[in-house]
């Protein structure tokens, strides 16, 4: 008896420390595109989900809003994440969300990389910093990155033609890796 696969677990994962935010609708905007291609089981995260004292806490002892936090980020099918840019990296409590996460649980898992700054100067954190921080989990990250500009996004939504054009890039190249990795971890279940 064969049952109906499940749907991929996607998370989008913001590392703003606000909300709104242009990093929340700069994921949101790939996970929606991701949708638009796939049926997909979709959870939305902020930074600030992971509630106070994110910063001062080992894997040990996660208050149980970041424990949920790092449990949702292990279990999924495939990330999207983003973070805005603060003096030209990635903002630090996104990466220690990161280093709770167990190593062993990114492994092949495909992951959509994006980043808001305050312009162009910015835009090459998506390669010099969240690729080789997701290359140190062995996940899959997908080719096209997206970084967005203050111009690029307006009242929640891409505004920037070629921001748009990388956003279904990303979903798309997003998609074929989630099929991969689900094939070949049908193929290890068999």
């Amino acid at each position: 008896m064969t049952g109906t696969p499940s749907l991929p677990r996607v998370v989008a994962f913001s590392g703003s420390a606000k909300r709104p935010s242009r990093t929340r609708d700069l994921v949101e905007a790939v996970a929606g595109e991701l949708g638009r291609l796939r049926r997909i089981d979709l959870r939305v995260y902020d930074l600030v989900d992971a509630g106070p004292g994110l910063g001062a806490t080992l894997r040990a002892d996660l208050p149980l809003p970041a424990a949920r936090l790092v449990e949702a980020i292990e279990g999924a099918d495939a990330l999207i994440v983003g973070t805005p840019v603060y003096q030209g990296g990635y903002a630090g409590l996104f990466k220690h969300v990161f280093d709770l996460v167990d190593p062993a649980r990114m492994v092949g898992m495909p992951v959509a990389l994006t980043a808001t700054g305050g312009g162009l100067r910015h835009a090459l954190v998506v390669e010099h910093a969240l690729r080789p921080l997701f290359g140190f989990f062995a996940a899959h990250a997908a080719p096209t990155a997206v970084y967005a500009g203050p111009d690029d996004l307006a009242d929640g939504a891409v505004a920037d033609p070629g921001v748009a054009e990388r956003v279904a890039a990303a979903a798309a190249e997003l998609a074929a890796l989630l099929d991969v990795s689900r094939a070949l971890g049908a193929g290890a279940a068999a």
